[in-house]
């Protein structure tokens, strides 16, 4: 089964698409979220802020599982 991309519903600090990334890749959420920081801060925050924003809209919600009774 082939992994797919969601965002984060549970770990979401904003938008929850470091930590769908952080799931995505098997990381570490907080290790995902300073390589994001690191990036903006080096890149002027304008291209990693756009990043977000888009990958926020692109990238779906993951689905709610419903508990197994």
């Amino acid at each position: 089964m082939a992994k797919k991309l969601y965002r984060s519903t549970q770990q979401k600090m904003l938008g929850g698409v470091c930590a769908g990334l952080a799931e995505y890749f098997d990381l570490d959420v907080s290790l995902v979220r300073l390589i994001f920081v690191g990036l903006a801060l080096m890149t002027a925050l304008l291209p990693m802020t756009l990043f977000y924003l888009i990958a926020w809209l692109v990238i779906p919600p993951s689905p709610v599982r419903k508990p197994e009774s």
